[in-house]
C-alpha cells in the first residue's frame, strides 16, 4: 500500500495535478486494449486447436499452475484443520507428526 502511495505522489509531482487525470485515462485505455488483444489471441489459439482441445485451459501452461496441477496433490495432514499440499509420489506413505522417515543404509 505504501508503494502505491509513493508512486501516486511521484506521479503527482512529475506530471502535475492538471495532467495526471489525462495520463491515468490513457493508461486505463491502453490496459483495456492490451487485455482485449490478449483475449483475442487466446480465442484464436483455442479456435485453431480444434474441438479435441475444447476443454483445454491456456492458464495451465503457466509454469506455476502446471507444477501445482501435475506435481502436487492435496492431503489432509492437519487432522481436519485444512489441507497441506504435498508432492505426489508412487507408493508414498504419509508419516505421522513427529515420526522420522525410514533409514535405508544402502541409499546413503
Amino acid at each position: 500500500m505504501t508503494k502505491l502511495l509513493v508512486l501516486g505522489v511521484l506521479a503527482l509531482i512529475i506530471f502535475g495535478p492538471d495532467q495526471l487525470p489525462k495520463i491515468a485515462g490513457q493508461a486505463g485505455r491502453a490496459l483495456r486494449d492490451l487485455r482485449r488483444i490478449a483475449e483475442g489471441a487466446k480465442a484464436d489459439l483455442q479456435e485453431g486447436l480444434g474441438p479435441e482441445f475444447r476443454d483445454f485451459d491456456i492458464n495451465d501452461l503457466h509454469p506455476k499452475n502446471f507444477v501445482r496441477k501435475h506435481l502436487w496433490e492435496e492431503f489432509d495432514v492437519n487432522g481436519g484443520n485444512g489441507t497441506t499440499r504435498l508432492p505426489k509420489a508412487e507408493g508414498a506413505v504419509l508419516l505421522a507428526p513427529g515420526e522420522s522417515p525410514p533409514y535405508d543404509p544402502e541409499a546413503t
